[in-house]
């Protein structure tokens, strides 16, 4: 991507900031439609698919609003591990995660075309996004993002240095009982005064709606995950097109 993300966004009325979609297509569509007819530039904030019932209809669509210049979608560490897979590597496969959304692409007709497309897209999706007083970022922030733009290739490769940060947010060591990596959030106290991040990844709300945490410095976190594709909803949030 040679120009800066947040320019393809400038000449909108607004920007809406959709979380993880995880093969929610029905959700995801109400998502694009309202935004469009608002004439809303759409960032969505990775982890498009797994979990739902239509991931590759995501893919489409997302693939759409990349072709007509009204979307734009960021690395998260679903999308990062699906183009691992399709591109043949050796992994622990959900079956109700990524097992099931390489069953619905090899169900699909045009299958085929939405695997090598998403192996395209993925490897130049951006891991993080500054706009001024914004970042955007899947899965956690870190102050070195501030100072740095992502590789240009950050989804092809191994996560390494910030973008490990950015897809799988900050992590102990430690595995859960689930079998999952424990995660902390220690990083919202490191947000600058007057900072705004909005991520997803974690689904840290109680009541249905975006999470806001406000760290030490005076920075703020807004958590847009609230379950889609996991028995929760798909949330969004709108703000302007300048930072």
């Amino acid at each position: 991507m040679s120009e800066h993300p947040s320019n393809l966004w400038r000449g909108f009325a607004g920007l809406r900031v959709v979380a993880d979609v995880h093969g929610e297509a029905e959700q995801f569509i109400a998502a694009i439609e309202g935004a469009l007819a608002e004439d809303m530039f759409i960032l969505q904030l990775g982890d498009l698919t797994d979990h739902g019932p239509d991931s590759p209809e995501v893919l489409r669509r997302m693939f759409t609003l990349i072709d007509e210049g009204r979307g734009l979608f960021l690395l998260g560490n679903h999308d990062h591990k699906l183009r691992r897979a399709l591109t043949g590597m050796q992994l622990r496969i959900q079956p109700e995660g990524l097992g099931r959304t390489l069953e619905q692409l090899e169900e699909a007709p045009d299958g085929p075309a939405l695997k090598a497309r998403a192996i395209e897209e993925i490897a130049r999706a951006p891991a993080w996004i500054r706009d001024g007083g914004r970042v955007f970022v899947h899965g956690g922030f870190h102050p070195g993002m501030l100072h740095a733009s992502p590789p240009p290739d950050a989804g092809a490769g191994k996560a390494t240095g910030l973008v490990t940060r950015a897809i799988y947010g900050q992590v102990t060591g430690r595995m859960r009982s689930d079998g999952f990596p424990d995660r902390v959030h220690d990083w919202v106290d490191r947000i600058p005064r007057d900072m705004l991040v909005v991520c997803g990844h974690d689904r840290r709300s109680t009541d249905g709606r975006p999470y806001v945490a406000e760290g030490l410095l005076g920075g703020r976190c807004v958590f847009l995950d609230c379950g889609a594709g996991k028995g929760g909803h798909l949330a969004w949030v709108d703000l302007p097109s300048w930072a």
